[in-house]
């Protein structure tokens, strides 16, 4: 004979569970007078054949038609007030979920004109919280037949949604102020991604309580990564080379004695840096004038991006990545990055 729960409860915390199931497999075997007990912080969901039934708050309840009308038209009075009845029994967390950590795991690119490349790529890192605030909505829209629903079932959809709303953000905000403003507003547009997600919660019944900005700064990102990313011109490349080469010439005393001592004598960065170009340019002027006038194919290296190659079949860089996906094109992907040599573009022209 089934087990029937007279009294139904869950005691646990629930520190990082939104949602439990009573019992966790199958269903309960209850009847009209089981009593169901819901904690402070807690709210029960009381489902029947995929039906929800009613929702109980905190404190002791007794089944009665009274609490749940539909009930006795489920079961029906031919057996009686006492006829036990299969039920879901789901109890859900309504405290709210603190310091929940957000990041972003690739920079967001913004506008910057004016300044620099005109485009500035923005990371940043911060906390959140949420609360159920509609206990039937978020078990029948998410939960559904589980038996525990957790945090980690759900961070990453709630910081996907967060990282959307925070890229309009910037890139609204960015419409009217610089980099250099947008760094110092973190408080004012953490309220404006909580306002524009707001909506996003509600619909799975959550409520977003609080969105910080601990820290927002430009990206570490690489002459070479942003490239990759189709960000820059060859023009533009090559100077941010050059600064990189510095940087990191300054930062090595043994191979950058000429470099260290020109910004030492008080030359800047800034006038280290024109030097350097002026240099280069001026080394490779014959070069750089025939580059100029060169052709795709004529310029092309023996490595190349899939941006150059697409340049050199005069295709887009789409359908050079497809190629590469399909196998047809061989080339090494280096992080994120593909690299193709002259040699397996000319196999693969040669079919």
């Amino acid at each position: 004979m089934a087990r029937i729960f007279d009294v139904v409860e869950y005691p646990n915390e629930m520190q990082d569970e939104l949602v439990h199931r009573f019992p966790e497999t199958g269903v309960a075997d209850l009847r009209i007078g089981s009593q169901i007990i819901v904690r402070e912080s807690q709210q029960v969901v009381f489902f029947r054949d995929g039906k929800a039934l009613d929702v109980f708050g905190p404190g002791r309840h007794t089944i009665v038609t009274a609490n749940i009308p539909k009930l006795i038209d489920l079961i029906g009075k031919a057996f009686g007030d006492r006829t036990p009845f299969t039920a879901e029994v789901y109890y859900v967390a309504m405290k709210e979920f603190a310091d929940r950590k957000w990041g972003t795991s690739q920079p967001i690119l913004v506008s910057n004109p004016g300044m620099g490349l005109g485009v500035a790529l923005l990371q940043g890192f911060g906390s959140y919280s949420f609360q159920i605030s509609d206990a039937q909505q978020f078990v029948t829209q998410l939960v559904g037949a589980q038996g525990a629903y957790r945090t980690e079932d759900i961070e990453n959809r709630l910081r996907n949604m967060l990282l959307s709303k925070l890229q309009d953000v910037l890139g609204e905000t960015a419409a009217t102020k610089s980099v250099v403003n947008l760094i110092g507003l973190t408080e004012e547009l953490g309220a404006a991604v909580r306002v524009k997600a707001q909506d996003d919660f509600a619909a799975i019944g959550l409520v977003l309580k609080s969105f910080y900005i601990s820290n927002l700064k430009p990206s570490t990102k690489s002459a070479e990564e942003l490239r990759a990313m189709g960000m820059l011109d060859m023009a533009t490349y090559t100077q941010l080379q050059a600064a990189d080469a510095m940087r990191d010439a300054a930062q090595n005393p043994s191979g950058g004695a000429g470099l260290t001592a020109g910004i030492g004598a008080g030359m800047g960065l800034g006038n280290v840096i024109s030097q350097s170009l002026q240099g280069m340019t001026g080394a490779n002027a014959g070069a750089g004038a025939q580059a100029a006038k060169a052709t795709p194919e004529a310029a092309a290296n023996s490595v190349m991006t899939p941006a150059e190659a697409a340049a050199v079949l005069r295709v887009s860089e789409e359908d050079i990545l497809a190629a590469i996906t399909a196998g047809d094109l061989k080339a090494r992907k280096i992080g994120s990055a593909y690299r193709i040599s002259k040699e397996a573009l000319d196999a693969y022209l040669a079919g």
